[in-house]
């Protein structure tokens, strides 16, 4: 990919914010997946250096790669975006946040499954003092 293509067009402030803030998000919840942007490029399919503008802005995510980064890091779409969560009355649809994260947690190796669990002994103990 050419360095042009990875130019943004003319951005107007709002849009300009916005793909700052959505780049920030990625690079947080990479970090947090203890992901490096070599890993998270792979199993994107694009380069490093791609990814690495992504993250600064530099360069626009491309929407159709918006479902597939949520899926990466474990975020809803609209965590991903920044759109605020509403609230569901019933059961139904997408996994919540804290649903997400415990099929995350089950797909860690033992020991670090009950490295988790210990954090979460010790943050339900602090709440009940």
């Amino acid at each position: 990919m050419s360095v042009q293509t990875l130019l943004p067009l003319v951005m107007n402030a709002k849009d300009e914010d916005f793909f700052k803030t959505l780049g920030a998000r990625i690079a947080q919840a990479r970090k947090d997946h203890g992901l490096t942007q070599q890993q998270l490029a792979d199993h994107l399919g694009i380069p490093q250096q791609t990814l690495a503008h992504y993250e600064v802005a530099r360069a626009r995510v491309p929407a159709s790669m918006l479902p597939t980064l949520a899926k990466l890091l474990t975020l809803s779409l609209d965590e991903l975006i920044g759109s605020p969560l509403l609230k569901r009355s019933s059961k139904r649809g997408p996994a919540s946040r804290l649903q997400q994260q415990i099929e995350a947690v089950e797909q860690l190796p033992k020991t670090k499954q009950q490295f988790v669990s210990q954090m979460l002994d010790t943050v339900l103990a602090r709440q009940g003092r």
